[in-house]
């Protein structure tokens, strides 16, 4: 190993402890660092998802989440996920109902486990595996009542450049749903809300690209492509989003901002749907998501 390559290694590793290890630079993509062995660390999520091109729709997601290391290279974690809704002037066949105005309440309980392979501070180039179970009360498009039990799998890579100034994330994601939404009574005649159980597969293509540009800030953009698959009916959506994030890491807490726009989407529309590049159902066009961890 050459003098110059010896001191980008220590470079980068002093930048992953500083920087803690997991810390997100991003909104929606992850990196492969994980957290060493003891160390724990508290994440609080918002989401607001919000337009739909037609009525009102204003969906905000909470993630309440703990990890911990269970070695150098092993994390787990568990979360509580919260659900606020706030719906008016729009009904979809089989996706909402009925207007909804709910608070924030319970939607559903995750566990998940992290391991990494490749450090990309120690080894030139990260790679992790990640997988999560879930179960869920609440359906996230409509705030109905759906029983789901969800299981996802996530490939995460990372590489540093300009000796750590410029971070490059990468995820492929393959996930599997298995949902029973309840009955509601009361529906209009003729109005289509299918009470059998579904299988639902998607997969999803993320990639970010984030910058230090002072000490503990870091100014990214961010991409993620989803398909969405169903026993049934096979492809059945689309959708690509994109946008900028905002990061600034302390010594003990950090803080992510993201603005995600759709760009493209297809599949299902709703009837009277004007914007047609976009998909509207489950989608919507705009989200903000804030992450706020404390490493303790």
């Amino acid at each position: 190993m050459t003098f110059r390559r010896t001191l980008v290694c220590l470079a980068l590793l002093t930048l992953a402890s500083s920087a803690h290890a997991d810390e997100n630079l991003f909104g929606y993509v992850r990196g492969a660092e994980v957290l060493p062995k003891g160390q724990a660390e508290f994440y609080q999520w918002f989401t607001q998802r919000s337009d739909k091109g037609a009525g009102h729709y204003r969906a905000t997601d909470s993630k309440t989440e703990i990890e911990y290391g269970v070695t150098d290279r092993f994390q787990v974690s568990a979360e509580l996920n919260g659900l606020a809704l706030h719906t008016s002037g729009l009904t979809i066949d089989g996706y909402l109902p009925k207007e909804k105005h709910n608070g924030l309440r319970l939607q559903g309980v995750e566990v998940a486990a992290k391991y990494n392979f490749l450090s990309p501070a120690k080894d030139d180039f990260g790679l992790s595996g990640y997988m999560s179970i879930e179960y869920g009360r609440l359906d996230v498009h409509s705030g109905q009542k759906k029983r789901e039990f969800e299981v996802e799998a996530q490939l995460q890579a990372q590489k540093y450049f300009m000796e750590g100034e410029l971070t490059w994330v990468g995820n492929i994601g393959l996930r599997a749903a298995h949902e029973k939404r309840a009955p509601i009574a009361g529906l209009p005649e003729g109005f289509d809300w299918p009470t059998e159980p579904e299988m639902e597969i998607s997969t999803k293509l993320g990639t970010g690209l984030s910058y230090r540009f002072a000490p503990g800030w870091y100014i990214g953009c961010e991409a993620m492509l989803e398909h969405e698959y169903e026993t049934e009916v096979g492809l059945e959506r689309w959708s690509a989003f994109a946008g900028p994030s905002l990061h600034y890491g302390g010594k003990q807490w950090w803080a992510t901002v993201t603005y995600f726009h759709q760009l493209r989407g297809g599949g299902e529309q709703y009837e009277g749907q004007t914007n047609t590049r976009l998909h509207l159902i489950e989608k919507t066009k705009n989200e903000i998501r804030v992450k706020i961890g404390y490493n303790f």
